[in-house]
């Protein structure tokens, strides 16, 4: 089945990863297109490919969303080498206890929907790394 990921900074293959535009003045990282940087206003920008692993830095339990959207669900910011990005955390129950802050974590990409094509996309999000005894680091 052909896929296609659901946001144009995630990329698909064997090494799932998020790229985002680094200006070359100053380094801030950005999703998405571009014109100029918000923090120096430069205007030169270059792909950066992210870290797969990062850590928790906040979270909250959501308990009401859109309809149709499956509630509670774990929405988080991860820390990937300095860059947030606001995510879910997968694989977890949805409660305080199953998440903390510095929480390491790494991502995961997961099959969103599948369109009258046969076209499936592809989100992501980040689940707890797990040691090499296959526990929670």
């Amino acid at each position: 089945m052909p896929t296609v990921p659901l946001v144009g900074y995630l990329v698909l293959g064997p090494r799932p990863h998020l790229v985002a535009n680094e200006c070359t003045t100053c380094g801030a990282r950005y999703f998405g297109r571009r014109s100029g940087c918000a923090s120096c206003a430069g205007t030169e920008m270059r792909e950066a490919e992210l870290p797969a692993e990062g850590t928790v830095k906040t979270f909250t339990i959501v308990h009401a969303a859109a309809p149709g959207i499956k509630v509670p669900f774990v929405a988080a910011i991860v820390d990937l080498g300095g860059t947030s990005v606001r995510a879910n955390i997968v694989g977890v129950e949805p409660s305080p206890q199953s998440v903390r802050l510095d929480m390491p974590v790494e991502l995961t990409t997961y099959p969103i929907a599948v369109d009258a094509n046969g076209v499936e996309a592809i989100g992501f999000g980040f689940r707890p790394k797990e040691n090499s005894r296959g526990a929670q680091e």
